[in-house]
């Protein structure tokens, strides 16, 4: 099961830290992901990290966004930087085997959170 908590509303040009919190097993050995969907839109992957450690962004992230894994507390980390309107979005982090299932919508998936930039 995964915990999700932060996000908000923020100016744009802001910062947001979200975090999703789980068991150990999850955050040492599966394949982690940050996704969102904001109204109107399909949902899209953000940022990925995989059990070694890799990471992968989207464009339209890439150097704002950071993701990374915390696994002495077994947190899953989106620093969120320089945020824009069109980052607007419910945020769901997600594990599984790998991003094919995620994609799928397979896997364990938090509960979500808003975040909202004007």
């Amino acid at each position: 099961q995964l915990v999700e908590s932060g996000g908000g509303s923020v100016q744009t040009g802001g910062s947001l830290r979200l975090s999703c919190a789980g068991s150990p097993y999850v955050y040492t050995n599966k394949y982690m992901a940050w996704f969102r969907q904001a109204p109107g839109r399909e949902r899209e992957g953000v940022a990925a990290i995989n059990s070694d450690g890799d990471t992968t962004y989207i464009d339209s992230v890439k150097g704002r966004f950071t993701i990374s894994k915390d696994n002495t507390e077994n947190i899953l980390i989106l620093q969120m930087n320089d945020l824009k309107p069109e980052d607007t979005a419910m945020y769901y982090c997600a594990a599984g085997f790998g991003a094919r299932e995620l994609i799928a919508g397979l896997g364990d998936w938090c509960q979500g959170t808003q975040v909202t930039v004007s």
